[in-house]
């Protein structure tokens, strides 16, 4: 905590000049892609007789919203931490560009708007869902990431549930399609953040976090649990079929997507290197996306 607060005082002051981009990093959108694109593929799965339009326009709407909402009211309770970080001591916040008290308010904005859109507009049991997933995001990991190591796997919750929420806007209940995703999006986050972590293990061992890679210094608990849910999840991806919600397409382009992903966390298992580790992380973001695009592909055309 010293440091973190000599890391602040020591910082140069920027010039509190906040640009669109500033506003739009705060909503951290590269998370906000992936979780907008898991909740169009829980609803694409949960249309099999057709999607209804207006419904898919709002959930597209209400789920980003209060996802934007979300992060940002984590670099808002996170700005101190990440101002001892230089992955993060450049953010909008501890860089003096927003303050903390606008950037407070424009969190509060949107979640509001995206639970003002999706309890009337979808359903209220997908608002409930957005709900508790900001809720677990803010006042659950956040917070324990200073205390156990154990936050990322409770942080892969709260990154499933839109995925549930997608499913939930089209069904307007919870199906065993919308928890088989939701069980893909829970073993893919581990890989994922585990290759990040593992990029910056220094940073975070320096910083107030307790992340797994940081005290792992051989990587090789690390790497047995990316291999280890990596499998898992490939498991879970061909349960759509195995439940009659999709066909042999489908199953043939989540099998092959899971061993191109799982290749690439195989050899990061035998070097452990930082730029296989990026392999991995660029591997995990195309994989959502190339999933949905299986979803769709056998929905229109199995």
């Amino acid at each position: 905590m010293n440091n973190v607060r000599s890391t602040i005082s020591t910082s140069p002051v920027l010039p509190a000049i906040a640009t669109w981009r500033d506003w739009l990093t705060l909503t951290k959108p590269e998370i906000t892609f992936l979780v907008t694109i898991s909740a169009l593929a829980g609803f694409v799965l949960a249309s099999p007789d057709g999607i209804n339009g207006w419904t898919l326009l709002w959930a597209m709407i209400g789920i980003p919203l209060t996802s934007a909402g979300g992060c940002a009211m984590n670099q808002v309770m996170e700005h101190e931490f990440d101002a001892g970080m230089k992955r993060t001591a450049t953010r909008p916040i501890p860089s003096g560009r927003i303050r903390v008290d606008h950037a407070r308010w424009y969190s509060l904005a949107l979640i509001g708007a995206g639970l003002g859109i999706l309890c009337p507009l979808t359903n209220p049991l997908t608002g409930i869902l957005a709900a508790f997933t900001v809720a677990l995001y803010l006042w659950v990991y956040t917070p324990l990431k200073r205390f156990s190591t154990w936050n990322t796997l409770v942080g892969t919750i709260p990154g499933a549930l839109p995925v549930l929420g997608g499913w939930t806007a089209a069904s307007g209940s919870l199906g065993w399609g919308g928890w088989v995703l939701f069980g893909v999006l829970i073993c893919w986050q581990m890989p994922h953040f585990f290759a990040l972590a593992w990029m910056y293990r220094k940073d975070y061992g320096n910083s107030v976090f307790l992340m797994l890679p940081s005290g792992d210094e051989s990587g090789r608990k690390t790497a047995i649990q990316m291999l280890g849910f990596s499998i898992v999840m490939i498991i879970f991806s061909v349960l759509p079929t195995a439940l009659g919600l999709s066909s042999w397409i489908y199953a043939a382009g989540a099998v092959g997507l899971g061993l191109w992903f799982l290749q690439s966390v195989g050899r990061f298992w035998f070097t452990r290197s930082v730029q296989d580790a990026r392999k991995v992380l660029k591997a995990s973001v195309m994989y959502i996306p190339l999933l949905l695009a299986a979803i769709i592909i056998d929905r229109f055309v199995g």
